[in-house]
């Protein structure tokens, strides 16, 4: 995908340590490691084989800091570029946001069709009858709200991970799976409401420490999670669904956990049919600290041994119709889908059906045996 460098960076360049993986061509075939710097992208494979090499270190930054070998300008890298996470696990976290979780309310109620939609919306908040942005989940608060809808038959899957004490974790993607700046991202061909989902990632190493950040993309089929909670694999983990990138920026004097926790994501969706919508997430309004969910994807009972990868759920639900009395938003295959952040960079990937994608064959096997075989395992 065709692009200036400066699109991609943060808003502050290569101030911070931004890490990522490119496919490398000629001798050294396979994927590399690189640090992406003012004077160029370098290798750094050799002290760091792998991302999550790198976050489990007991320090990041200075293996980050390795001189390397200059492959190129990031401008001549970015074809290369693929999803800056390897053997982390990827998980997600869902209904972080009240306006997430009344979609997913009305996801449910409609079971799935969007024609309903707008109806369930106006019946959800005459039933409910309380902004649930302002309930702390796990709260006195949320526990009464939960037995008065109890009895008047509303209560929901999504009510009880939204604001009962329980976060809602998932595994979005197997690692290895997730796609990263310019390559496609895909839509099940059966799916007739679905939806990018711009999302903050944590990057979490083994000990379950914060040690950056990058963007993802949740990709979501609205009418498949509709119809059932128990379609969320169907709906969530496709083909290209998990997209990751541009970079994962390490926390540094540039850089810190309180710059995530105030993030601004915008989106954008350009479509072939000259469609153009635009929407922003505020992560300063999630109802749990990326702290708080953390500590609900790992730790006494849940370890990773590999680091993690926790999207953190997204503000952004669109309902702006696609076309004049449609039934609101849902993708085209050709979308140009571009999500930012200042602090973070831009992510854009374009919309395919998952079967016209090509499929994943290059998992954790094939990568051990590539490293094995550049001589870069230790």
């Amino acid at each position: 995908m065709a692009g200036l460098s400066s699109e991609i960076l943060p808003e502050d360049g290569t101030a911070g340590i931004l890490i990522g993986r490119v496919w490398r061509k000629g001798p050294q075939a396979g994927p590399s490691v690189v640090a992406v710097r003012s004077d160029g992208v370098f290798d750094i494979t050799s002290a760091a084989p792998t991302v999550a090499d790198l976050c489990n270190s007991t320090a990041p930054l200075a293996l980050a800091r390795t001189p390397g070998e200059r492959i190129g300008s990031l401008e001549e890298v970015m074809p290369a570029l693929l999803a800056p996470i390897d053997l982390q696990a990827i998980k997600a976290a869902g209904v972080t946001f009240a306006v997430s979780l009344l979609e997913r309310l009305i996801e449910e109620h409609a079971k799935g069709d969007p024609a309903r939609a707008e109806t369930v919306r106006g019946e959800l908040n005459s039933i409910i009858g309380a902004d649930v942005s302002t309930i702390k989940p796990g709260s006195a608060e949320a526990e009464a709200l939960k037995k008065t809808l109890v009895a008047r038959d509303a209560w929901s899957p999504y009510l009880e991970v939204g604001i009962g004490p329980y976060a809602e974790i998932f595994t979005k993607a197997p690692a290895m799976a997730a796609v990263g700046y310019g390559a496609e991202i895909g839509i099940r061909s059966d799916s007739d409401w679905n939806n990018p989902e711009p999302e903050v990632t944590l990057v979490v190493n083994a000990k379950g420490a914060i040690v950056g950040a990058t963007l993802g993309n949740d990709v979501n089929l609205r009418d498949m999670e509709g119809r059932s909670a128990l379609l969320l694999g169907i709906a969530k983990d496709n083909n290209a669904s998990c997209a990751i990138g541009p970079f994962v920026r390490l926390f540094d004097e540039t850089f810190s956990l309180d710059d995530v926790r105030k993030a601004k994501v915008e989106l954008e969706v350009t479509g072939p049919d000259q469609f153009r919508l635009r929407g922003a997430s505020d992560l300063s309004k999630i109802s749990r600290d990326p702290t708080d969910l953390v500590k609900h994807a790992m730790g006494n009972t849940h370890q990773y041994p590999d680091g993690m990868v926790l999207m953190t759920g997204t503000l952004f639900a669109p309902t702006e119709p696609r076309t004049p009395g449609g039934l609101g938003f849902t993708h085209m295959v050709g979308d140009l889908v571009s999500i930012r952040s200042p602090k973070l960079g831009t992510l854009t990937n374009r919309v395919n059906h998952c079967d016209k994608i090509p499929p994943w064959t290059f998992g954790v096997s094939a990568l051990m045996r590539n490293l094995a075989s550049r001589g870069l395992l230790k």
